[in-house]
């Protein structure tokens, strides 16, 4: 009996993913663990195995497939033996709805990664299964692709399609546009989106930059946490003369380990939360939750933008140890497709965001919901410094918190950074 291959559910948020790229094709032979294909969802771009072996029969959602829903069949597989004609009179099950779970992040498993059931699924290809339509039918094209065919005023029903099942891709209106495609009427199937004022003559050349699912929930959160959490920000300058010291000689005592700048940033951050324990709290339902573990995510920068490993149980962990988990985590997170569980990159109490690396003497992060709040820090660098009324050169770092009015007053998020500065500027005091 054929199989059909689900769009899996790899976060408590997804709804939807898009298919990146099919790694096998129809008539393939397929085991148990082979990589069927790539599928972008909401966190990342994730590489889906086969759970049951047997031919790869039908793609249902071919290369590009975008929106295509959880729980629909991306695929089916006939079993050892099968007669291919079965495909001939095969019906597509509908999808069962989904609907997103804003889970705690503990109570999260990590979801399979693909699912493989005869029961009843959607298929949601039926934009991938026909033929773009382009005299009088309804026309497949990209999302960017519409947008650059509206920008030029070109007709997509004289445009033939090179992607997947005839569908018009970005290359078909650079074509278009380098030949002269024909421009829209005003009959065109695809109205054309506000556009703004500016002729297109004035803006000069540009380039549009098809996003990826990651980086659109991104823009998405952050805006609706600049617009709905009452952000301050509170900057100290900490003299880390001695924390580079201490760091040089006890990288010379080992080749164990490489310490670095950061790993003391978040060793002495853990420790401030521990000191002042209504700052590792977050704003739920409308009240205060206040987290007895500290656990610190640290932004890792990767090529569709941010993500944020999680350091568990900080305060309880030497540097040593703190450095070992970010960097095998931190190269984990920057792997294609990303090799992190979900576990270990949502949720944590705290953030830090460290530009120093860039140069950037100082910035101000936006807040990652639930938490309340993130210290940014910036570069080490020798600055002028007054000691005992004389003047003298010192290497100093700035460091600013934003934080959530909500959660944290000013008073207490002083608190905060008057601990910070304190082991920062004493760092065998972080060894105890």
């Amino acid at each position: 009996m054929s199989i059909n291959v689900l769009m899996p559910a790899l976060s408590p948020t997804m709804t939807e993913g898009n298919i990146a790229t099919w790694m096998k094709k129809e008539g393939d032979e397929i085991s148990s663990g082979d990589l069927l294909c790539e599928i972008e969802t909401d966190k990342a771009t994730m590489e889906i195995e086969a759970v049951d072996g047997g031919t790869l029969g039908k793609i249902v959602t071919p290369d590009g497939m975008e929106n295509v829903p959880v729980n629909a069949v991306i695929c089916v597989i006939l079993e050892e033996g099968e007669d291919p004609s079965v495909l001939d009179n095969l019906e597509i099950p509908e999808a069962a709805p989904v609907v997103a779970v804003d889970a705690p992040v503990a109570a999260i498993a990590a979801a399979p990664a693909s699912v493989a059931a005869p029961t009843p699924a959607p298929a949601p290809a039926a934009e991938a299964a026909a033929p773009a339509a382009n005299s009088g039918g309804r026309i497949f094209a990209s999302p960017l692709a519409r947008r650059m065919a509206a920008q030029a005023s070109l007709d997509l029903s004289a445009i033939a399609g090179s992607g997947p099942k005839g569908r018009i891709v970005k290359a078909d209106i650079e074509a278009a546009l380098a030949g002269g495609g024909a421009t829209a009427t005003a009959t065109a199937t695809a109205p054309a989106p506000a556009l703004a004022a500016v002729p297109l003559a004035a803006i000069g050349p540009y380039q549009d930059i098809q996003t990826s699912k990651m980086r659109k929930v991104i823009a998405q959160r952050l805006q609706e946490a600049k617009q709905t959490v009452p952000h301050f920000y509170l900057t100290i300058d900490c003299e880390i003369g001695a924390l580079l010291n201490a760091r040089k000689e006890l990288n010379e005592r080992s080749d164990d380990y490489k310490l670095s700048v950061n790993d003391f940033v978040v060793r002495a951050s853990a420790l401030s939360l521990r000191k002042v324990p209504e700052c590792n709290a977050s704003w739920i339902d409308g009240g205060i939750r206040q987290y007895s573990g500290v656990d610190i995510s640290v932004a890792v920068a990767i090529d569709d933008g941010l993500v944020t490993p999680i350091l568990r149980n900080a305060d309880h962990k030497g540097l040593s140890t703190l450095s070992d988990e970010m960097k095998e985590l931190a190269g984990r997170a920057r792997a294609k497709p990303m090799g992190l569980m979900l576990e270990e990159y949502q949720g944590g109490t705290f953030s830090i965001s460290n530009l120093g690396m860039f140069g950037i003497k100082e910035f101000a992060a936006i807040i990652n919901p639930p938490q309340s709040m993130i210290l940014a820090v910036g570069a080490g660098e020798q600055r002028p410094v007054v000691k005992d009324g004389a003047l003298a050169v010192a290497t100093m770092m700035s460091c600013t918190l934003s934080v959530d009015h909500r959660v944290v007053d000013g008073a207490a998020g002083a608190r905060f950074l008057n601990a910070f500065k304190g082991l920062i500027e004493d760092p065998m005091t972080m060894l105890l």
